[in-house]
């Protein structure tokens, strides 16, 4: 019964049933292989992996080992230094918010680095943190979406004890030479955290890059919503106090009961992911450039925002020359899915902070989408894709 219903699911069918999905930046399916291995954490092995006196609390704190073990493997850390949470964001607010209040009685730093297209959780955490006399400064980025190194080491000091920048934006789908500003940070001291809920097809090694604390996400890797993970480097001078409180789960860190079955599925995407990730890589970017060239071979006039050649693999941005972008999503609906941003911000109408920092004015900005092809993606979605994009893009 159980290998049936596995076997009868099926991710191009159902994508089929509402259209062509190219928004998978804002969530990715989960793969069903994932999925086999979270089922029996949901029925038979139910039990607490906190239950320490009984069979079924051990099966069940085995099985979340295991998925630390394979997170932990996929970052090059140890397993001891993972933390299981409910997603990016509260791994981004425990991360930020928890190193400001280990280091609040003291306030002998209280500079926090932020670059000026983190993601909403890590401004807003960050502008929290100013409610207690902390200062918060924006590292500014290029045009192409790159921090502004140089801008960068002028803003760095003996005040700073927090650097925040992704690994990978959400919006426009640029990577960070993660290693040259966490070597800088370091230098000062500074605790280096990364939000690398989208940067899982860069190397995230914690050690190559100087990480201290690293934000993972589950549902952008095609493994079940609402959990995550944070890295915390057993040798950082500056460890994040919780800010859920409880029973002390996983060290302190982070009170509450740990899902099982949402840890298995989250380190068997890693697993997963692991196996594929080079192969995925050089598909994901076949399938991009035939679907940005078909778009621009529709109007020239088009243009890509942020650096292409540092970007993942399956990201496109661009700003239309006379179209809003709101506007050619709901007139596609509901056949084409993609986005003019992040998802997390959805109902906001407002311009892109992140568009707006590498130089767009609001008018571009408003004229600008998001489109990510993924793991089920295939070129058939691509052509009927720009066949029904074709009457709304050519050029006036």
């Amino acid at each position: 019964m159980q290998n049936n219903f596995i076997e009868s699911l099926s991710v191009s069918e159902t994508s089929n049933k509402k259209g062509i999905y190219l928004d998978y930046q804002a969530s990715t399916p989960i793969d069903k292989r994932v999925f086999e291995k979270m089922i029996p954490y949901m029925i038979s092995d139910f039990g607490n992996p906190h239950s320490s006196e009984h069979a079924y609390g051990w099966a069940a704190n085995e099985a979340v080992e295991n998925a630390k073990k394979s997170i932990a493997t996929y970052i090059n850390a140890l397993d001891d230094e993972i933390i299981i949470t409910s997603g990016a964001t509260e791994s981004n607010n425990l991360a930020i918010i928890g190193c400001g209040y280990a280091v609040m009685d003291s306030l002998s730093r209280k500079t926090i680095l932020i670059s000026a297209i983190e993601h909403k959780c890590v401004l807003g955490a960050a502008r929290f943190l100013e409610k207690f006399g902390f200062k918060v400064c924006k590292i500014p980025v290029l045009k192409s979406g790159i921090v502004d190194i140089d801008a960068y080491k002028k803003l760095l000091n003996d005040d700073v004890f927090l650097v925040s920048v992704m690994a990978t934006n959400n919006e426009i789908g640029v990577n960070q030479p993660l290693s040259i500003i966490g070597e800088l940070a370091r230098n000062y001291g500074a605790v280096f955290h990364v939000d690398a809920a989208q940067g899982c097809y860069t190397d995230l090694d914690v050690i190559k890059n100087n990480v201290d604390l690293m934000s993972l996400s589950s549902h952008k890797i095609y493994g079940p919503k609402g959990v995550g993970a944070l890295y915390i480097n057993q040798d950082s001078p500056i460890k994040p106090l919780p800010i859920i409180l409880g029973g002390g789960q996983q060290d302190g860190y982070r009170s509450g009961t740990i899902p099982t079955f949402l840890a298995v599925g989250m380190g068997a995407a890693f697993d997963l992911l692991l196996d594929l990730k080079d192969d995925e890589i050089i598909r994901l970017q076949n399938l991009r450039d035939v679907l940005l060239k078909g778009i621009t071979n529709l109007n020239k006039n088009i243009k890509v925002n942020g650096c292409f050649q540092s970007r993942h693999p399956g990201n496109i941005n661009i700003t239309l020359p006379n179209k809003d972008a709101r506007q050619l999503i709901f007139s596609l609906q509901p056949h084409v899915a993609f986005s003019t941003g992040s998802a997390c911000t959805s109902g906001i109408q407002e311009p892109s902070h992140v568009l707006k920092a590498i130089g767009l004015t609001t008018d571009e900005s408003e004229r600008s989408l998001r489109m990510t092809v993924g793991r089920y993606t295939t070129m058939d979605d691509i052509e009927l894709a720009l066949e029904l994009l074709s009457a709304q893009l050519i050029a006036e």
